[in-house]
């Protein structure tokens, strides 16, 4: 018989003992994959919340958009609907019901590693093809991609600025089980940083997105061969930019990221720069980033609100509070932005400018 696995704070306290402290990227990386493997982390029962289970109108507007971009780019035959860190299925199952009604029924990709939510994205899209990363995606047909709440939570580099130098930030154990300590490392950084840096106080962390970057570039470049768009949806800024934006959840309240990893949910602000420069070095037009709130007004949230609102009088309230959620500046409307990828001989999405 084979030995149960360890708990993963035991196996990275084991890492830590044998091999002495690892990055924080590392220490991420390890944490969220167990994390998502083992569990469905959405909805109230859950540590968090994500906009399509928010609302349906969600999912509506973002197939709509990919859909519109799909009929004012020559109808391109064989269209690919693929979705990165799909969730429940809830953004796809939207997206695709919206974009069928625009004469638009591409065949659904998604790029999903978590075995518990594979289940409930086959409960309730039979019909999807899963991959374990972008590498495997079909190479023929347009790609029409989401990724909503997905490069949030991949691992990044944290660099901390120590008196005169920069070293990378890592990770040692701490005397309690399952607690940890992030702290300067030893060994000094003495390029790849970008000229923020230079001016940066002592203590200043810099954050960079090097698992995500790769993706980025690696998605980019199959929708430069194949053609398509993508949009990107994820709570961010525009680099570069110093801080350390490290943040764990459990139970829909704030946590300590560096206490009982694979239990809580790691997630980092999504340096927007990073990834739209990726996508323009594979040839790409990049549109953003823009507001949630902006993006979802300009593409007809008020109108979709409405119409729900004639169909079923009860619900108006519930409608309209989720449209605030969605938009509302002190909600997820600003510090969630949309972001556009484009093949250069695709027309433009809407949602981008007034």
């Amino acid at each position: 018989m084979s030995a149960e696995p360890l708990p993963i704070a035991k196996r990275l306290a084991r890492q830590i003992a044998a091999g002495g402290p690892v990055s924080v990227a590392h220490f991420m990386g390890e944490a969220n994959q167990h994390y998502y493997a083992t569990r469905d982390p959405l909805g109230t029962a859950g540590d968090f919340t994500t906009a399509p289970e928010i609302s349906q109108m969600f999912g509506e507007l973002v197939g709509l958009c990919l859909a519109d971009v799909w009929l004012r780019s020559a109808r391109r035959p064989n269209a690919l609907y693929v979705e990165l860190g799909p969730g429940r299925g809830t953004l796809a199952n939207d997206a695709l019901r919206a974009m069928e009604s625009a004469a638009l029924a591409p065949r659904a990709h998604l790029v999903e590693t978590s075995p518990v939510l594979r289940e409930r994205q086959l409960a309730l899209l039979p019909h999807v093809t899963h991959h374990d990363s972008v590498e495997t995606l079909p190479d023929t047909g347009p790609l029409l991609v989401v990724a909503n709440e997905f490069f949030d939570a991949l691992p990044v580099r944290q660099c901390i600025r120590v008196g005169d130098e920069w070293r990378e930030r890592v990770v040692i154990r701490r005397e309690s089980e399952g607690r940890f300590l992030a702290v300067p490392g030893y060994r000094r950084i003495e390029s790849g940083l970008p000229p923020i840096a230079a001016a940066a106080e002592d203590g200043a962390i810099l954050e960079t997105p090097i698992i995500g970057a790769g993706i980025a570039y690696a998605l980019a470049n199959r929708i430069a061969r194949q053609g398509g768009a993508a949009i990107i949806i994820d709570y961010g800024y525009e680099g570069p930019a110093l801080g350390d934006t490290l943040q764990a959840v459990r139970g829909h309240r704030f946590a300590d990221p560096f206490a009982d990893p694979g239990e809580v949910d790691l997630t980092t602000h999504v340096d927007f720069s990073v990834i739209g420069n990726m996508a323009r070095q594979a040839g790409l037009r990049v549109l953003g980033p823009v507001g949630q709130g902006a993006f979802l007004e300009r593409l007809g949230i008020d109108a979709r609100a409405g119409q729900l609102i004639r169909a079923t009088p009860g619900r108006a309230a519930e409608v309209e509070a989720a449209r605030r959620r969605l938009v509302d500046e002190g909600e997820m409307g600003t510090l969630f932005k949309a972001m556009a990828w484009i093949h250069p001989d695709w027309a433009e999405p809407a949602g981008f400018s007034d």
